[in-house]
């Protein structure tokens, strides 16, 4: 499966344009990331593009989520690390760990990109380009703020090895790549 045909997929599986925003930024992260473990680019942005190709068709269901949309790219020639990183992306839908390297970043890597989405927005121009990494770090310890990010799944990033603030820089840089792209 290449880019283009993801991309595909998700306009074709996915309306809501801040949805298709975030599997962007997602996959703006996890390819930063790849670089940054000397991973194959262009297969963990794969993942982070395609992670929530089934969360409209999944409608909340928290158990399903994730697995939809494993079990339609394993069929659709997804490679089978990326196909069980998405699976395990959404620890509510399978019993299975998170284990790998991949795993533990799309956790992560996908999670984050709300909490920058969100420290962003308070921003008087709403551009990701104001948000510093130390603003990131300083809006994890507030409970409140963006309270549905789940920051234990963002803290993965150190089980990876990379600590949050470092984690935090990654993330924003790679989002400041595509901001027009994510209107942000």
């Amino acid at each position: 499966m290449d880019r283009k045909q993801a991309l595909e997929l998700l306009h074709d599986r996915i309306k809501n344009p801040r949805m298709v925003a975030h599997c962007l930024a997602s996959e703006a992260v996890m390819r930063r990331l790849a670089v940054h473990f000397n991973e194959d680019v262009n297969l963990w942005g794969l993942a982070g593009l395609l992670h929530d190709l089934d969360v409209e068709e999944t409608e909340g269901d928290h158990e399903q989520h994730g697995n939809v949309a494993a079990d339609f790219l394993k069929e659709n020639g997804l490679q089978q690390v990326a196909v069980d990183a998405i699976r395990r992306h959404n620890e509510m839908a399978t019993p299975e760990p998170r284990t790998t390297l991949l795993d533990h970043a799309l956790a992560a890597g996908e999670t984050i990109t709300g909490l920058i989405t969100a420290t962003a927005m308070v921003y008087p121009d709403k551009k990701v380009a104001s948000v510093k990494p130390s603003s990131v770090v300083k809006r994890m310890k507030e409970k409140s703020f963006a309270a549905s990010v789940k920051r234990e799944n963002i803290m993965e990033c150190e089980l990876i090895g990379i600590p949050i603030a470092a984690f935090a820089g990654i993330s924003v840089v790679a989002m400041r790549e595509i901001a027009e792209d994510i209107g942000l």
